[in-house]
């Protein structure tokens, strides 16, 4: 029986992961276990880790209706690599075990998508069977993130420099999609790499 492919999608912030992971739900109908999702769910109302960081930040960190205000919360992080430390090593954990536990779901699936983009950052890289990494070129990224999210370029750059250098996990990946042009031409990329299942080497 051939061994079961766990795809590590990731890449920097704003390179397209969302797109890609998209397509192969769309397209390939596979399962797709986004850990963003998983890390809302750590900060839910009510839940012991938003209580955490409540306590650490003052009740000013929430919305008037309870739920973490996200933005506010950005830029304290993203201006303060201890803070951000601190945030991780609470959502961190909770986010591995939920896909632990979602993955027991799709045993039987041939090919399973993990959307993590923290994946090198937060060390899940052993919960793949290999690791497709989106990128595109420095300022498209900055670009794309400063439009996406409404930020300043201060604010965009920041974000970018908090996680691993896009080169550096390029370095890492078994297949590199390159999103420095048109989506017809990402999802080409896509299409030619679900296609080949890495050699074991055995």
């Amino acid at each position: 029986m051939p061994m079961q492919r766990i795809i590590g999608l990731t890449g920097g912030i704003a390179t397209g992961k969302t797109t890609v992971a998209d397509y192969l739900a769309t397209q390939y109908a596979l399962p797709i276990l986004d850990a963003d999702h998983y890390a809302r769910e750590a900060v839910q109302p009510g839940s012991p880790i938003l209580q955490q960081i409540c306590d650490r930040n003052g009740p000013s960190i929430l919305q008037a209706d309870g739920t973490l205000d996200r933005q506010r919360l950005g830029d304290l992080i993203f201006s303060n690599s201890e803070e951000r430390q601190w945030l991780e090593e609470q959502i961190h954990p909770f986010v591995c075990d939920r896909i632990h536990q979602i993955l027991q779901l799709h045993l039987q699936e041939p090919i399973v998508v993990l959307v993590i983009p923290l994946l090198f950052e937060a060390q899940m890289t052993h919960l793949v069977s290999e690791i497709w990494v989106v990128h595109c070129h420095p300022e498209q990224q900055k670009q794309r993130l400063m439009a996406r999210n409404q930020l300043t370029p201060t604010q965009a750059e920041a974000r970018i420099k908090s996680q691993i250098a896009l080169t550096e996990k390029i370095a890492q990946a078994t297949v590199a999609l390159d999103n420095s042009k048109d989506a017809a031409t990402l999802l080409r990329q896509v299409d030619q790499a679900i296609k080949i299942a890495p050699t074991s080497g055995d």
